[in-house]
């Protein structure tokens, strides 16, 4: 057996890289994990969904499964550490702790470390561009006429910002500090003042006006799904029509080929925070018993990872009049399966700023706060989480300074030495919410004769995990998920062989897990003590010594098979 890989979490993988490390883990671990395509990006890249079980317990498809995702949007890379992360994470303790150990044998996980590798790779780049999300030009395929475009001008690597001294411009230099440019004040005047803008080169430039550019490739892939897909005039980057995007299509795809997904989670960046549903509708306006379930599971990842966990629709829009939509939505609101989106890192409490609240942070805040982030940046991050203003011969601006926030390296993404913290938060939260997951297992089989050729065949299952078979309510009202289904397996063509009663496929009851409820009724006397068991039974006429194939499954808890001897 190949030894493990030896990942660097400090570091973000590049497209060929990345693959090669994916390849290392299969060739090191064939029996517990493998890599498949699931698609082809806008580009030509392969998708790669990793598949993590025991196979010597059961296939993939038998087993109730976990979804985790990352690096949907371009700059946002350590999303795709944190899965790195977590794949390392069960490949080394399995075996060795009980827990990861339980998880492999007993259910699978499905892990896209980047969803989104085109935009990746341009985030990377020598010279890099950050854009939102997918690399395909949208929604016009043509070359902006004028304007400034938002790039890497001076050659080091990183997209900041420029300063050019102006009388009409909105900032000045903060009198402690001249580094830090804050916003000019209502009506003051008579100081020195500046014009700030990206780092970027202007296509016919007028010598007086600039206009920066949006992004050509205007899409955000998060914004592509089925469910709550709204046109552009109400959500940008939402693409011409749902899942028109091709790394969109291929999750969606996935997805609903395996219907034992039960929970997922999608990481991204950045505010240090885990992002529950819904997000087109308030809690008064979702459905109870699934409020309570993510408020309980958000808890146990408030306690795992120091994040806290808010609800997307109350605390975390972008606009008091905008409605955010995404993965969530589709995974949770529409297929009724678990999700959660949490935004990796937050640089604000890494500088000691507290009691603010996330999204409106950005609109407005005191000075204070922005001088706690540049003595975070001297003495955390060597000075370059704000870089030192110098001066750049500009070709259309002529003499500029460049400086100020490195976004991609520092606040999108965490510095290097802090990526392998903040990953590790995770593994223990995605571990317990897996190992809840529905679980069938088999009770017991019983034959009984009735007649010298005529048997009674009874099949029992239960469902071992915390959470019901069909998950959340979300999935019974949009008649996602069935009751379990029973089988038996018939011998074709054989007429000594045949089905006195009952049918060959049969429907039973959803099976609870043994989560307590949490609604009134739990001051009630418990009415279904056994709500978590269901038996299958048949009349079957067949010589003794027959065998007979029988198999049960419930799409979110798996499938058992077994097989039983008419004697």
């Amino acid at each position: 057996m190949a030894a493990l890989p030896s990942p660097r979490f400090d570091e973000f993988y590049r497209y060929e890289p990345l693959t090669e490390l994916l390849f290392g883990y299969v060739e090191a671990r064939p029996n517990l994990v493998s890599v498949r395509s699931m698609g082809k990006s806008h580009e030509g890249r392969d998708i790669w969904v990793l598949v993590l079980t025991n196979t010597a317990t059961g296939a993939d498809l038998d087993k109730p499964a976990f979804w985790l995702d990352g690096n949907i949007h371009a700059a946002e890379l350590t999303a795709s550490t944190t899965c790195l992360y977590y794949l390392h994470h069960l490949l080394t303790q399995y075996g060795v702790d009980p827990a990861v150990t339980q998880l492999l044998d007993t259910r699978v996980i499905y892990m896209v470390p980047r969803l989104n590798p085109d935009g990746a790779e341009l985030a990377l780049a020598d010279r890099p561009r950050h854009i939102r999300s997918s690399t395909r030009r949208y929604p016009y395929d043509e070359e902006p006429v004028d304007g400034l475009t938002i790039e890497d001008v001076d050659g080091d690597g990183r997209i900041l910002s420029m300063r050019i001294p102006d009388p009409h411009g909105g900032y000045k230099k903060h009198p402690d500090d001249p580094r830090l440019m804050v916003p000019r004040e209502p009506g003051e005047f008579g100081g020195e003042y500046f014009r700030l803008m990206p780092e970027g080169f202007i296509k016919n430039h007028d010598g007086l006006t600039v206009t920066v550019n949006k992004d050509r490739e205007g899409l955000d892939l998060n914004r592509n799904f089925p469910s709550e897909w709204r046109q552009e005039y109400k959500q940008l980057g939402a693409g011409p029509y749902p899942t028109s995007e091709p790394e969109v299509r291929a999750m969606v795809d996935f997805i609903v080929a395996h219907p034992n997904i039960g929970a997922a989670i999608s990481f991204h960046t950045h505010s240090g925070v885990i992002l529950r549903p819904m997000g087109s509708q308030s809690d008064e306006d979702m459905t109870p018993e699934d409020l309570w379930l993510y408020q309980r599971f958000s808890q146990l990842g408030e306690k795992h990872t120091g994040y806290p966990a808010i609800s997307i629709w109350h605390d975390f829009k972008y606009h008091p009049k905008d409605v955010i939509s995404g993965t969530q939505d589709w995974v949770y609101e529409h297929l009724g399966a678990l999700f959660w989106v949490v935004e990796l890192w937050s640089p604000n409490k890494e500088a000691g700023i507290a009691g603010y609240k996330w999204i409106d942070w950005y609109r407005e805040h005191p000075v204070a706060d922005d001088l706690k982030l540049l003595k975070w940046s001297d003495e955390q991050c060597g000075g370059q989480a704000h870089v030192d203003w110098r001066p750049f011969q500009h070709p259309q601006l002529g003499v500029v300074e460049i400086g100020g926030w490195d976004k991609m390296n520092f606040w999108r993404n965490p510095p290097p030495a802090l990526r392998e913290r903040e990953a590790a938060r995770f593994p223990a939260w995605m571990t317990q919410i897996a190992l809840s997951l529905p679980r069938l297992e088999l009770l017991r089989t019983e034959v009984r004769a009735l007649g010298p050729d005529t048997w009674r065949v009874r099949l029992a299952v239960a469902n071992s995990g915390y959470l019901p078979a069909y998950v959340t309510q979300r999935a019974l009202e949009r008649k996602i998920v069935r009751g379990v289904q029973f089988e038996i397996h018939m011998p074709l063509n054989n007429p000594e062989i045949s089905l006195v009663s009952g049918k060959e496929r049969m429907e039973g009851p959803q099976l609870e897990g043994h989560g307590a409820k949490q609604s009134l009724q739990a001051f009630l006397p418990t009415r279904e003590v056994t709500g978590d068991r269901a038996v299958g039974e048949w009349v079957v006429r067949a010589p003794k010594g027959t065998r007979l194939a029988l198999s049960a499954s419930a799409e979110r808890a798996g499938t058992i098979r077994t097989e039983v001897v008419l004697d």
